[in-house]
């Protein structure tokens, strides 16, 4: 029988909570999708000016309303929303990313994606498995910050991510993989 330690039983019970927050619940329906999306959607261009702006001159634009993240050491992320052209539903899709490294913590958020030419969105619905920085070039408006006075001259990365809603805190470093695939509702 091994001893545990109070260091053990603290990074084994760390690590199997982390790797709970990404643990698949029954899966949504589509109909419960779009509802999050849309309130999220509207969340978005209430709190970020500019994103409204920046969506009507997007080819396409994904929402992940709520990526819940947590874990010790090995964490996890999880979440699923939809793909929109214009005001349409196209795709479902799930996001999620496993990291490990130094970092503690849980944390919830809300994702959007803006494809910005037509060619990157096509690329985007039929790859399977499609990775932001492998897949295409982008750029992170922090707190959307460029989203602001966004125009035609200034926007020049063919994929646009802004994390908005942040509940809760996760702290560290880590190599992180994410990934967007595609979900059947």
């Amino acid at each position: 029988m091994s001893n545990w330690t109070r260091r053990t039983f603290l990074t084994a019970t760390a690590t199997t909570v982390g790797l709970s927050a990404c643990a698949r619940r029954p899966a949504k329906t589509g109909a419960s999708i779009d509802a999050d999306v849309a309130a999220s959607r509207q969340l978005l261009f209430n709190t970020i000016p500019g994103t409204e702006s920046l969506a009507s001159r997007a080819a396409g634009v994904l929402i992940i309303p709520r990526i819940t993240e947590g874990g010790f050491i090995i964490s996890g992320a999880y979440g699923e929303g939809s793909l929109m052209v214009g005001e349409a539903t196209v795709d479902y899709m799930s996001f999620s990313a496993a990291a490990l490294g130094f970092q503690i913590g849980a944390q919830r958020y809300a994702q959007a994606l803006f494809f910005m030419t037509p060619q990157v969105l096509r690329d985007f619905r039929v790859t399977d498995g499609w990775e932001l920085g492998v897949d295409a070039e982008f750029a992170v408006l922090d707190n959307a910050a460029g989203a602001v006075g966004a125009s035609t001259n200034t926007i020049t990365k063919p994929v646009y991510a802004i994390i908005y809603g942040q509940r809760g805190l996760i702290a560290g470093a880590s190599f992180e993989g994410a990934k967007y695939s595609r979900l059947i509702r």
